[in-house]
C-alpha cells in the first residue's frame, strides 16, 4: 500500500507490529512530524461560513485533511491520518440521542439521563438510534473517509467515547459522583451495558475501514494491523482507586479483551493512582503516561514511567525534542514510543539520527 505522504508505510508497519509484540528493533519507536517547507507553500483551505459545517461539511474536512497531510513530514513512525476533528457529534452519546453543541474548537453533550435517580432510568431503555442523524452521519463519514483518503492518508475510527466518560456524559459528572456513592452496583451494570454498545459501534467503523487502513488507528495516532483503541476513562480522576476497580474495570477488562491492541490513555495525575491495578489486565499492551494541561513533562514522574517498564508493558510519553536524549538515558528503548515534533524536515530526521545512538535496552 502506497502513501504519498508516507512512502516507508509498509516499512512503518513492521516496525508497528514489533512494538506491539515488545520486540526490539534498534531504537525506540517514534512519531516524529515537522512542517515541510515550500517556495510556494499551499494555502489552507478557508473555514466555512456556518460554524457546524466545520464538523459536518465532508468536503471541507477532506480539504482539511488533505493539507495537513500535504504540508507534514512524518518521521519515523509518525503517519498521516484521516479524521474529521473530535466535536463529540461523532460518538456514542449522540447515537443514542443526546443533543451536541458545537462551538469553534469542541462539542458538548446535553445529558438525558441527569433528572432523578439513576435507579430510575432503566439503562436498556437506552438504545442506538440507527434511523438517527448523527448514527447515519457517522456511517456516511466514513465510508467517505475510505473513499477520499486512497493513497494519501489512513482513515481512522475516530473516537467514540470511553468507560465511564459515556455515561458521566449522559448523566453528568456531579450527579455520577453521587451515583456512585448510592448505588455503585447499579452504576457498575450502567457502564457494562453501555460497554456492550461501544463494542458494537467500534466494530461497525472498523468493519468499514479495516481494509482501507489494513488494520486500525483512532483519535490516538498509533497504527495497529487488527482491532485497535485507546482506552481511557477521564472520569475516574475523581475516583478512589478502590472505587475505579470495583466499578469500572470490569468494563475496561471486556473492551480489552475485544481489542486486538490497546493502549490505556492515563489522562492527567490523578489518574496515576489507577495504574497499578490496570497493569494487571493482561489484553492492555501499552500505557500511556499523559500529566495533563498545566502539569511537568512525563519524565518529571520518571518512577511511574520505570514501574510500567518493569511491569513488562510499552510505554507511550509525549515530550518536546530537548527531552528525547534523557529520557532515553533513563528508560529503555525496548517497547518505547516517544511522540514529538520538530521545527523542520532536517531537525527530525538528525533527531531520528540520535535517537538511534541513545537507544539501548535496560
Amino acid at each position: 500500500m502506497y502513501i504519498e505522504s508516507k512512502p516507508d508505510w509498509e516499512e512503518t508497519k513492521e516496525r508497528y507490529v514489533k512494538w506491539w509484540n515488545g520486540e526490539y528493533f534498534g531504537r525506540c519507536a517514534m512519531s516524529i512530524k515537522a512542517p515541510l517547507e515550500f517556495k510556494n507553500k499551499p494555502s489552507a483551505p478557508s473555514l466555512p461560513h456556518r460554524l457546524e459545517d466545520r464538523w459536518t461539511d465532508f468536503d471541507y474536512i477532506a480539504r482539511r485533511n488533505e493539507y495537513i497531510a500535504k504540508t507534514t513530514y512524518y518521521c519515523a513512525e509518525a503517519f498521516p491520518v484521516w479524521n474529521p476533528g473530535y466535536p463529540g457529534c461523532d460518538s456514542h452519546c449522540a447515537y443514542v440521542g443526546a443533543n451536541v453543541t458545537l462551538s469553534e474548537e469542541t462539542g458538548w453533550i446535553d445529558p438525558i439521563i441527569e433528572k432523578g435517580e439513576l435507579t430510575d432510568h432503566d439503562f436498556n431503555d437506552i438504545q442506538i438510534k440507527k434511523d438517527g442523524f448523527w448514527w447515519n452521519f457517522g456511517i456516511n463519514l466514513r465510508n467517505f473517509c475510505v473513499q477520499h483518503s486512497k493513497g494519501l492518508l489512513i482513515p481512522s475510527n475516530f473516537a467514540f467515547g470511553a468507560c465511564g466518560d459515556t455515561l458521566a456524559a449522559l448523566r453528568s459528572s456531579e450527579k455520577l459522583l453521587f451515583d456512585i456513592m448510592d448505588c455503585p452496583e447499579y452504576v457498575r451494570d450502567f457502564d457494562l451495558y453501555l460497554m456492550k454498545q461501544w463494542i458494537e459501534i467500534f466494530q461497525n467503523s472498523y468493519d468499514i475501514t479495516h481494509k482501507a487502513a489494513q488494520g486500525s488507528t483512532c483519535f490516538f495516532e498509533l497504527w495497529s494491523p487488527g482491532k485497535f483503541y485507546a482506552i481511557q476513562n477521564d472520569f475516574a480522576y475523581m475516583l478512589s482507586p478502590r472505587m475505579f476497580e470495583e466499578i469500572f474495570l470490569p468494563s475496561i477488562k471486556i473492551q480489552s479483551e475485544y481489542l486486538d491492541h490497546a493502549v490505556y490513555h492515563v489522562d492527567g495525575i490523578g489518574n496515576f493512582s489507577h495504574i497499578d491495578v490496570l497493569m494487571q489486565i493482561p489484553a492492555i499492551q501499552a500505557i500511556q503516561i499523559l500529566p495533563g494541561e498545566g502539569k511537568p513533562s512525563p519524565l518529571y514522574y520518571m518512577d511511574i514511567l520505570k514501574k510500567v517498564q518493569s511491569a513488562g508493558r510499552n510505554l507511550h510519553i509525549s515530550i518536546p525534542p530537548n527531552e528525547v536524549k534523557y529520557a532515553l538515558s533513563e528508560l529503555s528503548a525496548k517497547g518505547l514510543f516517544i511522540a514529538t515534533s520538530c521545527k523542520s524536515k532536517t531537525e527530525a530526521d538528525d533527531l531520528l539520527q540520535y535517537v538511534e545512538k541513545w537507544s539501548t535496552i535496560r
